[in-house]
C-alpha cells in the first residue's frame, strides 16, 4: 500500500515538472518528462509494484538470487582459468581434430612416388620420420619430386 502511494506521489510530481516544462515552451522535453512520470502509475495499475514487493521479502527469493550470483562467480572463474591457460576451446577443438585425422592416415596426404621405397601401410614411428627427413635435407634434387608427382597425379 505505501508502494502505491510513492508511486503516485512521484507520478503526480513529474507531471508537474512536465508542466512547467511546457510553459516554458520546450514541449518536447516536457512530454518526454510526462512519459517517464506516468510509468509509476502504469506499473502500479498492472500489479507489478505489488508482485515485486511480495517478492523483494520473501527469504526463499533472496536464496535464489544467491545461488544465482554463486553460478555465475564460478562460470566467470572457469573462463578465468581458461584464459590464463592460453588455450581455447576451439584451439583445443582443432587439436582433438588433427591428432585424430593423424591418428587414421598419416600418410594419406602424402603423393605416391611411383618408384623406390614402398609405404608401409602402418603408422611410421618416430624413429623411421627422423632418417626420411634427413634424406630429403640432404638431396636438394629431391625437393621437388613431391611437386612433380602431384602435377603428374593431376594429368598437368
Amino acid at each position: 500500500m505505501i508502494a502505491e502511494t510513492i508511486c503516485s506521489a512521484v507520478s503526480a510530481a513529474g507531471l508537474g515538472i512536465a508542466a512547467v516544462t511546457a510553459y516554458r515552451k520546450r514541449f518536447l522535453t516536457a512530454t518526454r518528462i510526462a512519459a517517464y512520470s506516468l510509468v509509476p502509475i502504469g506499473l502500479v495499475l498492472t500489479g507489478v509494484v505489488e508482485w515485486v514487493s511480495g517478492i523483494a521479502f520473501k527469504p526463499s527469493v533472496w536464496i535464489g538470487f544467491g545461488v544465482l550470483g554463486l553460478a555465475w562467480v564460478l562460470f566467470m572463474t572457469t573462463r578465468a582459468v581458461e584464459r590464463r591457460s592460453g588455450t581455447t576451446r576451439a584451439e583445443r577443438k582443432a587439436a582433438r581434430a588433427a591428432e585424430r585425422n593423424e591418428a587414421v592416415a598419416p600418410g594419406a596426404s602424402a603423393p605416391s612416388l611411383g618408384g623406390g621405397q614402398a609405404r608401409p601401410s602402418s603408422a611410421p614411428s618416430a624413429a623411421t620420420a627422423k632418417p626420411k627427413k634427413k634424406q630429403e635435407a640432404a638431396a636438394p634434387g629431391d625437393d621437388f619430386s613431391d611437386i612433380e608427382a602431384i602435377l603428374k597425379k593431376h594429368g598437368i
